[in-house]
C-alpha cells in the first residue's frame, strides 16, 4: 500500500491516509474497481479496492457491515474518491476500518482509474518479473553449491549474505548446526535457545494454521527434510525483504541442505562440519566475549553449567566428531570435536567434553575414551593430551589451550596402546598456557632461540627440532637422538652446534629450563 501511495498517477489525486500505520504494509496483489455494495463476496483477498461509494448502503450500521465484509474478505486497502457521491468519508467507514486494521485512504481531486489501474497493475507486473528473475538468480546459486558438493555451514553463510540477515540451521533436537550471526549478537541469541526456538516454532505454527504471514519482528522457519526424512530447521531471522521474498530463498537453502544429507547417507556431515568450525573459531579467538561463547556452546548442545570441563587433544589418528560424541554420551556427557590446531601435526583433533561433576575421568577413563575414538589398528600411534578439569567457559577455553600446548611437543612413546598426557604432570605447559597472551614471554622465546631460528631458515635445518629432542630426554642422549632420527654421532655435532650458536652450555639445568620454557611458548604461538 505504501509504494501504491507514492505513485505519480495516485498523487494527482491528492492522497489523503485516514487510516495508515501497519495496515499500510498490506500486500497488493491487484486492483479492483467498483462501487457495487456486494463487491465483498467478488473478491479473493489481496486486492486493492478503488472506488466513488456510489452504490455503498446509506446506514450507518450497513457502512460498518460493509467494512467489516471487506475486511473479512481479506482486502488489502480501500481507496475512496471524493466529489462525486461523498464530499467527506462517513465516520462510521474510518472507525469500522480502523477498527479492522484496513488502509483507508482518500482521493481529494478526481482521477482517471483506468490511469491509476494502469500503473498500479504496472508495478505489481514488474514486481512479479523482478521476482521471477531474482527467484531464478538464487535457484542457480544454490543449485550450484548443491553441485559443487559445498558443506552445510557454507550454505548457511550464503543464505545470510544474500538475505541480508543472521541465519541459524538447527537439527531436531533444537541443537545448533551452524551459524551465521554476527558476534556482537551471539550471547543475545543463543542464551536459553532451545526455549526461545520452541517458542518461535510454536508461532509459526499458530500462524500457519491461521493463514497468516510472518510478521516482520518473526523468525521465519523452514523444514530441511526430503523423501519423508526430516534432518532439522533452517531459520532466517528479521531482514530486509528480497525481490525473490524471504521465503523463497530459504526454501532453495533448505533443498541444498537437504540434497546433501542424501549425498551424504548415514555420515551424519552436519555434526562434523558445524562443531569443528565452532572448537576451531574457539581456539582461534573468534568470539566477542566470553558470554557469547558460553552461549553457542550450550546452543550447539555442549552443557556448560553444572559440568566438569576438559580441553583433549588426540593426535597420531583421526577422530569423526560423531564418535567423539557417541563416546562422551556413554560418560553421560558430551563432546565437540574440531579439526587439527595450530601446531600439532595432523592427524590430530582438539575436542572440548563436557561431563556430569559425578563422572570419574582418571587415566584408565581417559585411555578408554580414546580406544572408542579411533580404530583398533591406530590405537598403538595415538596419543592424548588432556587439559585441567575445568568449570566454567573461561577455564574451559584455558583447558583446550593447555591441551593443544602440550600435543604440541614432541611425542614418547613408551609401551603399547595410546600414550597419556596430562597437564598436570608438565608444570611449565601450565605456566606458558597462564602466560601465552603476554608479550615479554612471547619476547623471551624469540630472544633466546633467534640464533637458531636464523639458522635454520637459511640453511633448511633442523636445530629446533633436535634441541626438543635433547630437552624432551634430559639426561639420556641416546634416547634424544633416537627421537630425533639422527645418529650419535651426527646428534652430537648439532648438539655442540647449539651451544656454539647460544653461548651455552646445555647440561645446565637452569638453561634447559629456559630453553625448554621458549620451546613451549614458541609451539604455544604456532611457530
Amino acid at each position: 500500500m505504501r509504494e501504491v501511495i507514492a505513485l505519480d498517477a495516485v498523487a494527482h489525486g491528492v492522497p489523503e491516509v485516514l487510516v495508515g500505520d501497519d495496515a499500510l504494509d498490506a500486500r497488493v496483489r491487484w486492483m479492483h474497481v467498483s462501487d457495487s455494495a456486494g463487491v465483498a463476496r467478488l473478491l479473493d483477498g489481496g486486492e486493492l479496492l478503488l472506488s466513488t461509494g456510489s452504490s455503498w448502503p446509506a446506514e450507518p450500521a450497513d457502512l460498518r457491515r460493509f467494512v467489516d465484509e471487506l475486511a473479512d474478505a481479506g482486502l488489502s486497502g480501500l481507496v475512496l474518491e471524493l466529489g462525486t457521491h461523498y464530499r467527506y468519508v462517513p465516520a462510521v467507514v474510518v472507525e469500522a476500518a480502523r477498527q479492522r486494521g484496513l488502509a483507508l485512504v482518500v482521493l481529494h481531486r478526481e482521477v482517471k482509474f483506468v490511469s491509476l489501474t494502469e500503473a498500479v497493475h504496472s508495478r505489481i507486473i514488474t514486481g512479479q518479473t523482478d521476482a521471477l528473475r531474482a527467484r531464478d538468480e538464487v535457484r542457480e546459486r544454490f543449485t550450484a553449491l548443491v553441485l559443487r558438493g559445498s558443506p552445510a555451514d557454507f550454505i548457511v553463510h550464503q543464505l545470510a549474505q544474500t538475505l541480508g540477515a543472521p541465519i541459524v540451521l538447527e537439527n531436531l533436537g533444537y541443537e545448533v548446526v551452524a551459524a551465521e550471526v554476527p558476534l556482537a549478537l551471539e550471547e543475545e541469541l543463543f542464551t536459553e535457545w532451545e526455549l526461545r526456538s520452541r517458542s518461535a516454532h510454536r508461532r509459526s505454527e499458530q500462524r500457519r494454521e491461521r493463514g497468516m504471514a510472518a510478521g516482520g519482528d518473526d523468525w521465519l522457519i523452514v523444514p530441511v527434510e526430503a523423501r519423508g526424512i526430516r534432518w532439522g530447521n533452517l531459520i532466517a531471522l528479521p531482514g530486509p525483504e528480497h525481490p525473490a521474498g524471504r521465503t523463497a530463498v530459504l526454501e532453495q537453502g533448505a533443498i541444498a541442505l537437504a540434497v546433501g544429507r542424501l549425498a551424504d547417507g548415514d555420515a551424519d556431515e552436519w555434526a562434523r562440519i558445524g562443531r569443528r568450525r565452532l572448537v576451531d573459531g574457539l581456539l582461534a579467538g573468534r568470539f566477542a566475549g566470553v558470554g557469547g561463547a558460553a552461549a553457542r556452546l550450550e546452543a550447539a548442545g555442549l552443557p556448560l553449567r553444572g559440568a566438569k570441563l576438559y580441553g583433549l587433544v588426540v593426535s597420531g589418528a583421526p577422530v569423526a566428531a560423531e564418535r567423539a560424541d557417541a563416546a562422551a554420551r556413554a560418560l553421560r556427557g558430551r563432546a565437540l570435536a574440531g579439526s587439527a590446531p595450530v601446531g600439532v601435526a595432523a592427524p590430530a583433533t582438539a575436542m572440548l567434553v563436557s561431563l556430569p561433576v559425578d563422572a570419574v575421568f582418571d587415566d584408565a577413563a581417559v585411555l578408554a575414551f580414546v580406544r572408542s575414538l579411533v580404530d583398533a589398528a591406530d590405537v598403538e600411534r595415538v596419543t592424548v593430551s588432556v587439559g585441567r578439569a575445568a568449570e566454567g567457559i573461561d577455564a574451559a577455553l584455558a583447558s583446550v589451550h593447555e591441551a593443544v600446548d602440550l600435543a604440541g611437543g614432541r611425542r614418547r612413546r613408551a609401551g603399547r596402546g595410546p600414550s597419556l598426557r596430562r597437564v598436570e604432570n608438565r608444570p611449565l605447559v601450565q605456566l606458558v598456557t597462564a602466560l601465552r597472551d603476554d608479550h615479554r614471554v612471547l619476547e623471551h622465546g624469540e630472544r633466546m632461540l633467534a640464533p637458531l631460528i636464523a639458522h635454520d631458515l637459511s640453511r633448511s635445518g633442523d636445530l629446533l627440532d633436535v634441541l626438543e629432542a635433547m630437552l624432551a630426554h634430559p639426561g639420556n642422549r641416546t634416547a634424544a637422538a633416537g627421537a630425533s632420527h639422527l645418529s650419535r654421532s651426527v646428534f652430537y655435532q648439532r648438539i655442540a652446534l647449539i651451544e656454539e650458536l647460544l653461548n651455552a652450555d646445555l647440561d645446565d639445568g637452569e638453561t634447559q629450563t629456559a630453553l625448554h620454557l621458549a620451546l613451549l611458548v614458541r609451539r604455544s604461538a604456532g611457530r
